[in-house]
């Protein structure tokens, strides 16, 4: 995991202008026998133009979901159980598939964790950029191959000129990562989503490429909606965090917020759970218990079996999101709505 070192960059002012992402009260579900499962719940948030948005949580929480509801990739029998969702102020959950399937790649661009995924063995890295160009852009082979040199030059690929010509196997696992980033950036998309782009890279190449979506998103002004996690990730990278548990954002707010003041017990166990760099301790810090299975969800805060500081309105009432006390964060929690975690 990287080190705690929270980015104090900030995206460029958007004063007046739309939120590139706009995501409204989504929900996924998926149809079982027994019945409909609600994976993820009411989940809103808003990304600006260059502004990289993380999402982080425990595996099943809700990150991966959410993020393929927005490109529109969920895997049957998922759908959308209700929400919009609005790229620069376009409704697209309502587009019919083949809309959908348009805007993947000429406006919203994709990197997933395991590059060999995303890129055809048998076809040179060129050969792949040029396709994506042509079949995006109106634009001769010539021209293409030039932009194609070009994206790779820019993601940082040494002696472009030649790798240009060579296959996905014979790139290390970061060099195809930055492939992947040059694929996602070829028909200059306003938004990207990264599911976990960093998980199966060594610590040092994860830094380079956090700095390179860092450096892409200030250039270009694109947005990120980055999935992941790794809380190191997210302060490296991230402006804003939305923190997910069993479904739902429990805090949204600035990475610096989230990181340092954190509101919800949830991401304060998070936090906790990272040891610092002179903390000399026989065992570190946990989270008792484990996050509720889909048709077993608790009544009240989901994460109440597992808060230290649940009161009886944790189990009966399901706290909205609310300003916290400290910082400019959001948090869904009752001790910071009323002081006590006490029946109303």
């Amino acid at each position: 995991m990287m080190a705690i070192v929270p980015n104090t960059t900030q995206p460029p002012a958007a004063a007046n202008v739309a939120p590139t992402l706009s995501v409204r009260g989504l929900s996924v579900e998926f149809p079982t026998r027994h019945g409909v499962l609600v994976a993820t719940r009411d989940i809103s948030f808003d990304i600006q133009p260059g502004e990289i948005l993380g999402m982080v949580g425990e595996s099943g929480a809700g990150k991966s979901l959410t993020g393929m509801a927005v490109i529109g990739l969920l895997e049957p029998p998922g759908r959308l159980g209700g929400g919009e969702i609005h790229l620069a102020g376009r409704r697209i959950d309502t587009l019919p598939p083949k809309a959908r399937q348009r805007l993947r790649g000429k406006e919203i661009g994709a990197i997933f964790q395991d590059p060999l995924t995303s890129l055809h063995p048998l076809f040179t890295v060129g050969d792949q950029l040029v396709e994506t160009i042509r079949h995006h852009d109106k634009v001769s082979a010539q021209a293409a191959r030039q932009r194609a040199l070009e994206l790779l030059l820019a993601v940082g690929i040494p002696a472009a000129d030649k790798r240009i010509d060579h296959y996905p196997h014979q790139f290390s696992g970061g060099m195809r990562q930055r492939v992947v980033i040059a694929l996602a950036l070829a028909a200059r998309p306003a938004l990207i989503i990264a599911d976990e782009p960093t998980t199966a890279l060594d610590v040092s190449v994860q830094a380079q490429i956090t700095a390179l979506l860092r450096r892409l998103c200030r250039e270009q002004g694109t947005s990120v909606l980055l999935v992941t996690h790794d809380m190191g990730v997210i302060a490296e990278t991230a402006d804003r965090v939305a923190v997910m548990y069993a479904g739902r954002i429990v805090e949204i707010g600035p990475v610096l917020d989230v990181l340092r003041r954190p509101g919800h017990p949830y991401t304060q166990g998070l936090m906790n759970a990272i040891p610092g760099l002179r903390q000399r301790a026989a065992r570190l810090n946990q989270i008792d218990g484990a996050m509720p299975r889909l048709h077993a969800m608790p009544d009240g805060c989901a994460f109440h079996p597992r808060c230290a500081m649940a009161g009886p309105r944790c189990s009966q009432q399901r706290p909205p999101l609310a300003a916290s006390p400290a910082g400019a964060t959001v948090s869904a929690c009752w001790l910071h709505q009323g002081g006590v975690a006490h029946a109303a």
